[in-house]
């Protein structure tokens, strides 16, 4: 039994075509899973960090207490370190928002790239057909 094969082309410019697609399919389909990949080790991350920093403050804890140490502070101490931690969260907040619009930015400035590219191709196309029109006689 022969089997049906398409044949391969002999234009280069299909060829090129055929793997050019070939290549941004593979990398469209890789795309989630860094995506994922990345996700998770960021989760992964935070939590060892807040693992190892829990811990610590455990451990502290422990020997203040075993130790016979004072942790009781003033008021104001308190009241300081709990603004000093509403500041970092509110700064992290800041923070996430100017990376998103960053990112937002980059994809706006991508897409208009695109969008000029095809411009650009279609204006090429047709200074090439002017030129070819003008050294090439047409045939009756």
């Amino acid at each position: 039994m022969m089997s049906k094969t398409t044949p391969e082309p002999k234009e280069i410019y299909v060829t090129y075509k055929q793997n050019v697609a070939k290549y941004f399919d593979d990398i469209e389909k890789a795309a989630p899973q860094y995506l994922q990949s990345i996700t998770n080790l960021q989760q992964e991350y935070t939590s060892a960090w807040r693992n190892a920093i829990e811990s610590a403050i455990s451990l502290q804890q422990e020997f203040a207490t075993k130790a016979g140490i004072n942790t009781n502070m003033p008021a104001t101490v308190i009241k300081a370190v709990n603004d000093v931690t509403e500041e970092m969260i509110k700064a992290r907040t800041v923070q996430n928002k100017v990376v998103l619009a960053a990112i937002d930015a980059t994809k706006q400035n991508i897409k208009t790239f695109n969008e000029n590219a095809k411009a650009f191709a279609g204006l090429n196309e047709n200074l090439y057909q002017s030129w070819i029109s003008a050294w090439i006689p047409t045939r009756n």
